[in-house]
């Protein structure tokens, strides 16, 4: 039972307390299965991320603190500190806009979480069964703190809820695995309060968007970096999250700070992430599955489009409407882009959205007719359910439309196993890694018994 006077009764204080308290043992096989679905996605996205362009330069950046610690950096045969690692990692794994997400927070946890977990095993030499619940224990801070502090809200302030809610679950991962306890965690998060930032800017400049990419490195790099200083006797303030001038007061909005103590009904957060199949901003993701079914699985001639109607969140209006993106990352932050990009390449491909893509006259004519509205009860919904509706008119005057609520991926409509490894293999195929996504589902079955995830990762950590 949680001690509720802990921390003079600060809400904090209490969080700390009960993520402290969780042990492997409190893991059901629910919860393992999955933890281990949420690591074969993030090690396929990592793991494409660190070939990629932006990937490679972080590489070669990071390789000047190569022998800084046992931390391992995927793709690339060198050894880190474990924040420069999971930092870069973590770069790497949310640079492909398929990392996972987790709806109310409006946050991808995986990248920061997962990557620091990994790269703070490693260093440290945990063992499996130390790994799985740290990694639920990022999950759940991450989650919580989201829907306290009202996450939709946080992003039309100007705040990307990925760089600012995650390093907080990072911090709460490291301190598990560094064997902090609950007073030592709550000052970490006093430490991370003054880290935690990542402006939405990036969403109104094409040619400043690969910032965005960093921001899951930067919540791995802040959250280790806090837990190591907490570690040594570097105290932040222990009501970091609900104080005067907490987390929550600071960014939120009709905030509910009691959510920081009040478990999801339905379970852990680990159980209400959404597992991405498009690479592009996840608000889209209803709406490509919308325009699937009006072009009966994308074999309708583009060339027929005369106009496609998207009605979704005021969010969706006011960051995505913009139409020459001349970056991947804009790209994939772009409505009409990735409309046109779907129509030509397919929904899943991440050729269309790289540099050769990018002036395709085909795509550009598509995003030219799409028009976006606010739907009221898109908004209302948002961001428990990221819905939209989208609507066809062809030259010849047809009109067709679909209308989703939930997303192919998402809890309520979750992707199989079999699925995501499928999706593993379509990322892990053009980096010539002789990886399959069952093999490694089979192997993470025995990953709670691991000594140490050293033979595990091996075949990832080569150059």
């Amino acid at each position: 039972m949680v001690d509720k006077t802990a921390f003079d009764g600060s809400r904090s204080g209490v969080f700390a307390e009960e993520m402290s308290a969780i042990r492997f043992s409190d893991l059901d096989e629910r919860d393992l299965e999955q933890l281990k679905r949420l690591l074969l996605d993030h090690l396929a996205c990592c793991y494409r991320g660190s070939r990629l362009p932006w990937g490679e330069k972080m590489h070669n950046w990071a390789r000047d603190y190569e022998g800084s610690g046992r931390a391992a950096l995927f793709a690339a045969g060198v050894n880190l500190s474990p924040a420069m690692a999971a930092f870069t990692n973590a770069t790497a794994a949310h640079g492909l806009e398929l990392d996972d997400t987790h709806d109310e927070s409006v946050s991808h946890p995986g990248a920061a979480i997962i990557a620091s977990a990994l790269a703070l095993g490693r260093h440290l030499g945990r063992s499996g069964r130390d790994i799985l619940p740290a990694i639920m224990v990022g999950y759940e801070v991450t989650g919580r703190l989201g829907a306290a502090t009202n996450a939709a809200r946080i992003i039309e302030k100007g705040f990307h809820p990925t760089s600012l809610f995650t390093g907080f679950g990072a911090t709460a991962t490291a301190a598990y695995l560094m064997g902090l306890d609950a007073r030592r965690l709550s000052q970490a998060w006093g430490l991370m309060l003054s880290l935690a930032g990542g402006s939405m800017q990036f969403s109104q400049e094409p040619e400043g968007t690969t910032v965005k990419r960093l921001h899951g490195g930067y919540a791995a790099l802040h959250g280790v970096i806090a837990a190591e200083h907490a570690a040594i006797g570097i105290a932040g303030p222990e009501q970091a999250l609900d104080g005067r001038y907490g987390l929550i007061p600071n960014f939120g909005e009709d905030q509910d700070p009691d959510r920081l103590l009040r478990p999801h009904p339905n379970g852990p957060e680990i159980h209400r992430i959404s597992f991405k199949p498009y690479p592009c901003c996840r608000l889209f993701h209803s709406t490509l599955d919308g325009l699937e079914e009006i072009t009966n699985g994308f074999s309708l001639d583009p060339a027929e489009i005369k106009l496609l109607r998207v009605g979704g969140p005021e969010i969706m209006v006011s960051q995505h409407m913009l139409r020459r993106p001349t970056s991947e990352m804009a790209a994939q932050y772009s409505l009409p882009y990735t409309l046109g990009s779907a129509l030509y390449f397919g929904p899943r491909s991440v050729d269309g959205f790289m540099e050769g893509a990018l002036s395709d006259p085909r795509i550009l004519a598509i995003a030219d007719r799409v028009e976006s509205e606010l739907d009221a009860e898109m908004e209302a919904a948002f961001p428990r359910h990221f819905g939209s509706w989208v609507e066809l008119e062809t030259h010849s005057g047809e009109t067709r439309r679909a209308e989703i609520l939930d997303s192919l991926g998402t809890p309520a409509r979750p992707m199989t196993t079999q699925v995501l490894c499928a999706k593993f293999d379509e990322l892990i195929k053009p980096t010539g890694l002789g990886m399959k996504g069952a093999d490694t589902a089979e192997q993470l079955q025995s990953f709670e018994d691991l000594e140490n995830i050293d033979d595990f990762l091996a075949p990832f950590l080569g150059a």
